[in-house]
């Protein structure tokens, strides 16, 4: 290698790991943090008002798009993110800490959904009818299994069979 290609060489590292985290290029240079729902917040999946309906709600933030992705139900959010054909990076996904959010009235209080843990199968509803309830600790959502019923699942054991977005249609009592 000649002068010239080292010289070359060298001034091309730092720009190559300059444009790998660039927003265009699908990097993460700029970590994502959640985003806090409105009034006018919809769901992505079928335009409800977040705001109106209990229950967790999710985000997901895709590289290379500014705004998040918003769910009126983390059962949404995992049908979602577990889909063979979800091939969009994802930058970062959120839930709500159901430990420290009003259940009826679920404002902040968001957590990173791959550390969270959610009980599959409780009585408690959410906006579509059965939901995961998501907590940011073990101990919390064990304590919601207690008393609502369900089973405790870490991320990584949710599979995209639990994520039946079918059963919402049959509980909602307002249709």
């Amino acid at each position: 290698m000649n002068r010239r290609h080292l010289l070359l060489a060298t001034c091309a590292v730092p720009f190559a790991g300059l444009l790998a985290c660039s927003p265009e290029s699908g990097g993460s240079a700029a970590v994502a943090a959640p985003v806090e729902i409105d009034p006018a917040t919809t769901c992505d999946l079928d335009g409800m008002l977040l705001a109106d309906y209990p229950g967790p709600k999710a985000q997901i933030h895709y590289a290379g798009v500014a705004a998040p992705v918003f769910f009126c139900d983390t059962t949404e959010l995992f049908a979602q993110l577990l889909r063979p054909e979800q091939v969009r990076p994802v930058r970062a996904a959120f839930v709500q800490d159901m430990a420290r959010a009003d259940w009826n009235n679920p404002r902040g209080h968001w957590i990173d959904a791959r550390s969270g843990f959610y009980v599959v199968g409780s009585k408690r509803h959410g906006s579509m009818g059965p939901t995961f309830a998501s907590f940011a600790a073990r101990d919390a959502a064990e304590g919601f299994a207690r008393e609502f019923g369900g089973r405790v699942h870490a991320y990584a054991e949710i599979k995209p069979e639990m994520a039946d977005l079918s059963g919402g249609a049959q509980h909602d009592q307002r249709m």
